[in-house]
This record gives structure tokens, C-alpha cells and sequence, in this order.
């Protein structure tokens, strides 16, 4: 009788294919599975060399085939077909094997699933992946919640498979039930905030000193190397510097100007407005990609809509170049501040106990947001693990104050312009909402006081208040 396979992978799409791959060039033997045989098939006979495969063709092939407790792992669609594969899959297993949902799943799809398979006497751990393909294969950031049990048997294994940095691996039990996917989810709502910003910052220099791609290359090849050090910046400067074979043109202009989603940003948003959290940058990062993806409606707007007069251009080249780097690094820092608040808000409503610190740990290495500045954010909160704000952080503190001149230079040029700048625009909105000692909310809660008696508190003393409006106007207690 074969030796059984230590983990199974059932969806054996180009994640799931490189994540068995990973798992069996760090020797450990894979039992694979798929819906169409001839992708395991493809798979044993392009990669066996790399490791220990054990090929199934059914289900309950597939789990006869692994040691207890059983590991398996899936990787198909997120929703319907995640738990389609679950209900296939439970019937089979035995009380303390662990299911691995390795998808970019809702979390509180996760946290449901958790909860029934609990009842049912079975682990099930919701891992984020953070990496892409490339990730997958060479080594992921992987962010996995669910029952400290699990973890101890699953642990070593994707400790492993992950990225290394500096001896670390990126990788470490976020918490119970859906506390992995939630980390995951924020995660891409900041990578879609830190897109956007890269984005705006193209468009200033592009639109703003007329530099062409080759030249905007060389500016964030020349970023890469200072305090924006990251994935994100260093690949900007590979696709501004590549040119279309087909047209000869630099390969950005001939690019169609719609972004796609596929969905995390708006859960992130949702979650927030669940949560009462600000994520301005998350959110205008997210409405401007739904923006991109209206071109009749941007037609019309075009044709119909005046746009400021002629605009001053910058008065020297290389100070505006600075002023938006210094722009786009203040910016930045609100979206991983807006985004760790949001993770903080979610461990104290689901009571998972999030280390936060151990988040920026594990993104350093193999996810799109990995960052020079994330050893920094951990730092912050190694010193002060309840820290308000990573704004009010000694490092990003001085950081931001230095660069907030050149960050309001920057947003009043993109408003006198007419360049669209929502996320530089609303960070720095936040920024001084953030640090204002009176916010106009005073008037906001006298005007719902006044139409819908919803009462207010007062500054000089403990209790609620209504005013009679349509009376003689005085106070009453609410």
C-alpha cells in the first residue's frame, strides 16, 4: 500500500497547479485532484519531477489517499462552488481533519463554514494568498485563520511554502474562523488604494509636465530605490517603460482606460461602513475603477461638461516631481492606517485577537503589498500595540508632517488643472478631519435634532437633548 500524501490540493486551476507545486518542491508529498482529470494529468506529467505526487481521480480517491488528520486543501471559485466542493467533500472525512479554503473568500462565508464544520467535529481554516501566480509557486504571504489546533499540524507546512524575509516566514495564525480572509480582504482594499495613488501620481506627471512613459519609468525606477521601496513602484516602472510590439507605442497608451475589480475592494468598503471605519482612500479607489468602467457616460461628460481654464504648469519640473512623490507617500500611509484601523475594528467586534504588528510582518515578502515601509508600520506597533493610529506613530508622524506641504501644493494643482486626484484628494481630507479639534458634525447633529428629533449630546454636560423646534425651543432631555 502507498504511503499516504501529508496534503491534498482539489482544484488544480493555475493557483491551486502552482501552490501543489510549491508544497512538493518543499517535500511534501501531494495527493491532487480535479473535476477534469486531464489538468492532474497535465500536471504529473509536466511537473512530476519536482516532488511527491499521488494523481486521483475521485473524490473519495483523493481522500483515501492522505494521512490523518487529513489536510485538503481547495482551491476553486469563491461562494456557490467553494461550498459545492465542501458538501461533496465533508461525507468523507473523519472527525479532526482539516479543510483548507485557500480562496479569496468572503469572511463571513467563512465564518460560517467554520462554525458548521465545527459542529460536525472538523477544522476548517479560511487562508488568505497574497502573491498571484508567481506568489503561489515561489513562495506567498499566507494569512490563515481558524482553531489554534489546526494551525499546530497545518502551521509548519505553510510556514514553509511561504516567503522568507530575513530568516521569517510570511506566515502566522491571524486568528479564530474568518479572521485569515478578513486580513486577506484588507490587504487588497489597500492594494487597490495604493494602485489608485500610483495611478494619480502617473497622471500629475503625465498630464502635468507632459513627461512621457520612458521618462515617468525612469522617475519611479529612481522611487523604488527611497522610501516608496516596493512591489508596486518597482513594477510601475517596468510597464511605463514597455513598449507595444504591435505599434511601436509606449504599451500604457494602448492600454483601454476601464479598470476591472473582482470584488474585494468593494468588501472592504462594505465592511467598513459595516464597521463604522473611514477607508476614504479605499473607498475612492474602489468608485474610481467603477468610474473608468462607464465610458458612454465619460463620453457625454466629456462633451458636454467645461473644464477649468488654462492652468499654470508647475514652476520648476524637478521640485513638482518631488512634491508628488512626498504626495504620494503621505497618501499611502492614510490608506495602511484607514486599513489597520479597520482590521483593529473588526478583532475587537468578532474577538479574534488580531496581532497587527504580525500582519505587516507577513506582508513584507511574496504579497503586492509588499514594502520597505511595512517594517516600519511594525515597529509601530511593537512599541505601542494599542496604538490609536499609525498617523500618530513617531515615524509616520514626522514622515507626513514633512511631506504635507508638497502634498497640499500637489492636490490645489490637480483641482486648478482639472486632474482628478480622488485619493490624494481625500487622504489629505482625512488627514485634517483626523486632526481638527472641531468638526462641523456639531451642525450636522442640530440639523437631525431639528427634522428628526434624534437628540444630541452637549459639551458641558453628561446626557442626551432634544430641542423642541416647532415649540418655544427649549431643551428637554432626550
Amino acid at each position: 500500500m502507498p504511503t499516504p500524501a501529508q496534503i491534498g490540493v482539489t482544484g488544480l486551476a493555475v493557483m491551486g497547479r502552482n501552490l501543489a507545486r510549491n508544497l512538493a518542491r518543499n517535500g511534501f508529498s501531494v495527493a491532487l485532484h480535479n473535476r477534469s482529470v486531464a489538468r492532474t494529468k497535465s500536471l504529473v506529467e509536466e511537473h512530476g519531477a519536482e516532488g511527491t505526487f499521488v494523481a486521483t481521480e475521485t473524490l473519495e480517491e483523493f481522500v483515501a489517499a492522505l494521512e490523518r488528520p487529513r489536510r485538503v486543501v481547495i482551491m476553486v471559485k469563491a461562494g456557490g462552488p467553494t461550498d459545492a466542493v465542501i458538501d461533496e467533500l465533508v461525507p468523507l472525512l473523519e472527525r479532526g481533519d482539516i479543510v483548507i479554503d485557500c480562496g479569496n473568500a468572503h469572511f463571513a462565508d467563512t465564518r460560517r463554514r467554520e462554525a458548521d464544520l465545527r459542529d460536525r467535529g472538523l477544522h476548517f481554516v479560511g487562508a488568505g494568498v497574497s502573491g498571484g501566480e508567481e506568489g503561489a509557486l515561489l513562495g506567498p504571504s499566507i494569512m490563515p485563520g481558524g482553531s489554534v489546533e489546526s494551525y499546530k499540524t497545518l502551521g509548519p507546512m505553510f510556514e514553509k511554502i511561504a516567503a522568507q524575509v530575513d530568516g521569517t516566514p510570511c506566515c502566522v495564525h491571524i486568528g479564530p474562523d474568518g479572521a485569515g480572509h478578513f486580513v486577506k480582504m484588507v490587504h487588497n482594499g489597500i492594494e487597490y488604494a495604493d494602485m489608485q495613488l500610483i495611478a494619480e501620481a502617473y497622471h500629475l506627471l503625465r498630464d502635468g509636465l507632459g513627461a512621457t512613459p520612458a521618462e515617468l519609468a525612469a522617475i519611479f525606477a529612481e522611487w523604488n530605490s527611497g522610501d516608496l521601496e516596493s512591489f508596486l513602484i518597482e513594477i510601475t516602472a517596468e510597464v511605463l517603460g514597455h513598449v507595444d510590439a504591435a505599434t511601436g507605442d509606449a504599451f500604457v497608451d494602448i492600454v483601454l482606460d476601464q479598470a476591472e475589480q473582482k470584488g474585494t475592494g468593494r468588501w472592504t468598503v462594505q465592511t467598513a461602513l459595516d464597521l463604522g471605519v473611514p477607508v476614504t482612500g479605499i473607498a475612492e479607489a474602489t468608485f474610481a475603477r467603477a468610474l473608468s468602467a462607464h465610458p458612454e457616460q465619460r463620453a457625454a461628460a466629456r462633451a458636454a461638461l467645461p473644464g477649468p481654464g488654462s492652468a499654470k504648469p508647475p514652476v520648476d519640473r524637478d521640485t513638482f516631481v518631488d512634491d508628488v512623490r512626498k504626495a504620494l507617500y503621505a497618501s499611502k500611509v492614510v490608506a495602511y492606517a484607514q486599513g489597520y484601523d479597520q482590521m483593529a475594528a473588526a478583532s475587537a467586534e468578532y474577538g479574534w485577537n488580531v496581532d497587527l504588528g504580525s500582519t505587516a510582518t507577513i506582508w513584507r515578502g511574496g504579497c503586492i503589498i509588499r514594502a520597505r515601509f511595512l517594517d516600519r508600520i511594525r515597529e509601530a506597533y511593537a512599541e505601542s500595540p494599542d496604538l490609536q493610529s499609525l498617523l500618530v506613530a513617531p515615524y509616520f508622524r514626522e514622515a507626513v508632517a514633512q511631506g504635507q506641504d508638497s502634498w497640499r501644493r500637489v492636490v490645489a494643482h490637480a483641482a486648478e488643472a482639472g486632474i482628478p486626484t480622488p485619493g490624494f484628494s481625500s487622504s489629505l481630507a482625512y488627514y485634517d478631519a483626523l486632526r481638527a479639534e472641531r468638526l462641523p458634525a456639531a451642525l450636522i447633529q442640530g440639523l437631525r435634532d431639528y427634522f428628526g428629533a434624534h437628540t444630541y449630546r452637549r459639551t458641558d454636560r453628561d446626557g442626551t437633548f432634544h430641542t423642541l423646534w416647532g415649540g418655544d425651543r427649549t431643551e428637554v432631555d432626550g
